[in-house]
């Protein structure tokens, strides 16, 4: 690690600025060879400080700015220079092929967050937030990101970690002063705070489940009847023209995505295929991917249409849903005289029924606040901790099933407790990356790109 990296650092293309950057021990001496500025004295640099100056290309030079980062204050804990040159794919190369002939190695993926991370600067899961930050596509997302990146998470596992020291300080004293009455005294302690241990690891869990949401979006599939308006309404809510419609049965054929944002969340909005007995197979193939939607889905909107009664394929449906309890049913066409008044009794009573007309977009508003309060409730809690890295709920997975275990183990010797502790200990290490092999290290930090 003391090789000094450089990589361009923004997205090729044109723009006002292109930013690259260095950092390792000899950053400041490539400087000097490469940076000049009539303001600037290399004995007395001030750290932090734009310096205007001539970046020497050749025989030509670039007017650009540059600031340079005294270790250990610096994103990656060691010396690090930036320059900030016009934007430009090709002058920006010119600047990095620069730096790389006066001493400099390109950077891997995620190196300088990786230089971060092994520096002690920043934590693995603050580490792992910036790659989500940079990801992040809704605004709930990138809010729950924000708060790993200022490692929230990470402080409530090291507190947890260091509850687990002081329980395997308790049963080294046990070991060393083994009177029956001390015994039983200690692992009284010792499993209350393995249960206290248990019960936050539950909550993560628990919170993780709307983390996935805040990170993938909610899935709603749209399930109906042929002709009741599925294609229709998912335009409304969307806002154009994706699904074709017509009113020829079995138009759509295949599941149809589209997403949008409402209240800082991403919603996917699944149209399907109408449900019917079908011989045609590409249609029975749409048919039967409506169905896997269904069980795939955070809600389903199940359409009918409010202009007509109920036909068989429309209670083949209700029949589907009748176990769920994530349905939202629409009555759609309520343009058109309602002739559903007597089948919309029949409909489950635990489901919200919202009349609309897609034709006209009236209460399409009111279906994505409906969809938004089965799930989420009113808001969302950002203050609490949400886990959206998988590898970090499977940790906390395998943590909470040694927790199981260590309940389990009351009868044995303490001996046996100790190590089941010490593994426990472990894999929340894995979150903080105190306790993490090379590899998974290598592999977290190459999901990154150049520069980063």
């Amino acid at each position: 690690m003391n090789d000094t990296i450089c990589a361009i650092s923004t997205p090729l293309g044109r723009g006002a600025i292109s930013i690259v950057r260095m950092t390792g021990k000899n950053s400041l001496e490539i400087m000097r060879k490469v940076f000049s500025s009539k303001n600037l004295d290399y004995h007395k640099i001030i750290p932090r400080y734009l310096y205007l100056g001539n970046f020497l290309l050749g025989d030509a030079v670039e007017r650009c700015l540059a600031v340079y980062f005294k270790n250990p204050n610096s994103y990656t804990g060691e010396d690090m220079v930036e320059f900030q040159v016009h934007g430009g794919t090709l002058l920006t190369q010119e600047v990095l092929n620069v730096l790389l002939e006066n001493g400099c190695r390109l950077a891997e993926n995620g190196e300088f967050t990786k230089r971060a991370f092994e520096n002690g600067k920043i934590s693995l899961d603050m580490a792992e937030s910036v790659i989500a930050e940079i990801n992040a596509e809704s605004e709930a997302e990138l809010r729950s990101t924000l708060g790993l990146a200022q490692g929230r998470l990470n402080g409530k596992i090291r507190l947890l970690q260091e509850s687990l020291t002081e329980t395997l300080a308790e049963i080294e004293a046990t070991l060393d002063y083994p009177e029956e009455d001390f015994e039983e005294l200690v692992k009284d302690k010792i499993f209350k705070n393995i249960e206290n241990v248990k019960r936050e690891i539950q909550t993560f869990l628990e919170n993780a489940k709307n983390a996935r949401i805040m990170t993938q979006g909610l899935n709603v599939a749209i399930v109906g009847a042929p002709n009741v308006g599925k294609s229709s309404t998912l335009n409304a809510l969307i806002g154009e023209d994706r699904a074709i419609v017509t009113n020829i049965e079995g138009t759509t054929r295949d599941t149809l995505t589209e997403s949008i944002a409402y209240n800082g969340i991403k919603i996917n909005f699944i149209d399907t295929a109408g449900i019917r007995d079908s011989k045609d197979i590409v249609e029975k193939i749409g048919i039967e991917k409506s169905k896997k939607s269904i069980d795939n889905a955070d809600v389903v909107l199940f359409m009918l249409d409010a202009s007509r009664e109920m036909n068989d394929f429309d209670k083949q449906i209700e029949r589907l849903l009748e176990d769920k309890d994530n349905v939202i049913t629409i009555l759609n066409k309520c343009d058109l005289p309602i002739k559903l008044q007597k089948n919309k009794q029949k409909t489950q009573k635990k489901q919200e029924i919202i009349e609309i007309s897609a034709l006209n977009e009236q209460n399409i508003e009111k279906i994505k606040e409906t969809i938004f309060k089965k799930v989420l409730g009113e808001d969302i809690d950002y203050s609490k901790t949400l886990i959206t890295s998988t590898r970090h709920i499977e940790a906390l997975k395998e943590g909470l099933q040694i927790c199981n275990e260590i309940e389990k183990s009351k009868k044995q010797s303490m001996d046996i407790v100790a190590m089941l502790i010490k593994n426990l200990w472990n894999v929340l290490g894995k979150i903080t990356g105190e306790t993490e092999n090379e590899d998974i290290i290598d592999l977290i930090f190459s999901k990154f790109c150049l520069g980063k």
